[in-house]
């Protein structure tokens, strides 16, 4: 079985976002995710469907502002929740934007 992730051997100081939380998207998911009618199981379920391991508890995580996103994860959310990656950021005026 192939390995998806990596150990690293040196300390990795991560910044939190002015507001104290961990990423700058997990509001907005939630929002999306609420008015896509969706659980958060059923966000997880349809984020593996994109090949990611990502459970309940990871998505809570997110929404909290207690884990962060990778690039690769604000994509998946991208395609499952059907909006730009800027609108995850919080940018809403989106025009312009690709």
């Amino acid at each position: 079985m192939e390995k998806n992730y990596l150990y690293i051997h040196e300390i990795i100081i991560l910044y939190k976002h002015k507001n104290g939380l961990c990423n700058a998207s997990g509001h907005k998911i939630k929002e999306l995710r609420e008015t896509a009618g969706l659980s958060q199981e059923q966000l997880a379920a349809k984020i593996q469907l994109e090949g990611l391991n990502l459970n309940q508890q990871a998505i809570s995580r997110i929404e909290t502002g207690g884990r962060l996103v990778a690039d690769y994860e604000l994509l998946a959310f991208s395609e499952v929740l059907g909006v730009p990656i800027c609108i995850l950021l919080g940018k809403d005026d989106w025009h312009g934007y690709r």
